[in-house]
């Protein structure tokens, strides 16, 4: 009797577990590639709510973010921004960030000075400072991306050459090229395999990427897709007309190199000559430090000083 019940749970046994390990066990292998997929942290790092089918979180901090989902609407901008620059930074910590450095600077500046009207723009400035950060982050990033672009375009023509499908030639660019376009091409081909009709997923990705040539391409395949035509020399043209556009834009920036270095050299001779002097006479620059008057015409000289640099840098920023 204990000899039959011995087999019989060592039948029971392998039959267990030969289902765990020929059908249980690769379907759960299968469901976690899916979910880790679904979870994927493309462009830096940054969650994307549109796979999960979820608000995405705005801070760690239940109630701070309770306020900030209630005025949502007010911070989009602000929320756009951080997804462009690919760092992952939550709108949340963004802003508590922004807070921290002009309040910090406005004390300093207090504690200095003395001067709440100095303080008060201080602060404020100090403020925009992260927002400034952001903006050159996302500039870097969509300058790389739009060096890769061509070569995307490229790759996915050849792709439809050789008989591929589109939603292929997505795949393989996202598992061939490098940040930021090989996540940004995996987000987008990831929407549209997992559910999301591709007009749509198109349409969020031109969003993303604040590009006209990312417009031309959503146009190029919507209009291909309603009206028929060769996709891949659509994508060919477009890759000619960016790297064209890439060689006016290199002649430009050689033709304006004089005039870019004179806007930099006025720029920086007041401060320059400001340390110069502080260096040889100490003396002769605390005669404003030491003044109320002096400080003040201290504060308005720096004032003045900046707007002159954002004159003098739109004077040389040249379109193409």
């Amino acid at each position: 009797m204990l000899f039959v019940l011995v087999t019989f749970v060592m039948t029971l046994l392998v039959v267990v577990g030969a289902y765990w390990l020929f059908i249980l066990r690769p379907e759960d292998q299968v469901q976690t590639v899916i979910w880790r997929r679904l979870r994927t942290k493309a462009a830096g790092g940054k969650a994307r709510a549109d796979l999960q089918k979820r608000v995405q979180q705005l801070s760690s901090v239940p109630a701070f973010d309770a306020i900030l989902t209630r005025s949502r609407s007010r911070f989009q901008a602000v929320e756009e921004l951080l997804d462009q620059s690919g760092t992952g930074v939550q709108l949340g910590t963004f802003l508590l960030i922004s807070l921290a450095c002009g309040v910090a600077v406005a004390f300093v500046v207090l504690k200095v000075t003395g001067m709440l009207v100095a303080a008060i723009p201080s602060g404020l400035f100090a403020a925009t400072l992260p927002t400034t950060v952001m903006r050159k982050k996302r500039d870097s990033r969509v300058r790389k991306f739009e060096e890769q672009f061509p070569e995307a375009l490229a790759l996915m023509s050849r792709a439809l050459k050789a008989g591929h499908t589109f939603t292929t030639g997505l795949q393989m660019v996202s598992e061939e090229m490098a940040k930021p376009i090989g996540p940004e091409f995996k987000l987008l081909f990831d929407e549209q395999n997992y559910g999301r009709a591709l007009p749509d997923a198109l349409k969020e990705f031109a969003r993303r990427i604040p590009l006209l040539d990312a417009r031309f391409f959503v146009t190029a395949v919507l209009i291909q897709r309603d009206a028929g035509g060769n996709l891949a020399e659509v994508l060919d043209n477009i890759a000619v007309v960016i790297r064209d556009r890439f060689k006016v834009k290199r002649q430009i920036q050689v033709v304006s190199a004089h005039a870019r270095i004179s806007g930099w050299v006025l720029i920086g001779v007041p401060p320059t000559l400001a340390a110069v002097l502080f260096t040889i006479n100490p003396e002769h620059l605390k005669t404003l430090t030491n003044s109320p008057l002096g400080v003040q015409l201290i504060i308005t000289g720096i004032v003045l000083q900046v707007i002159g640099s954002l004159i003098v840098r739109k004077l040389i920023q040249i379109e193409y």
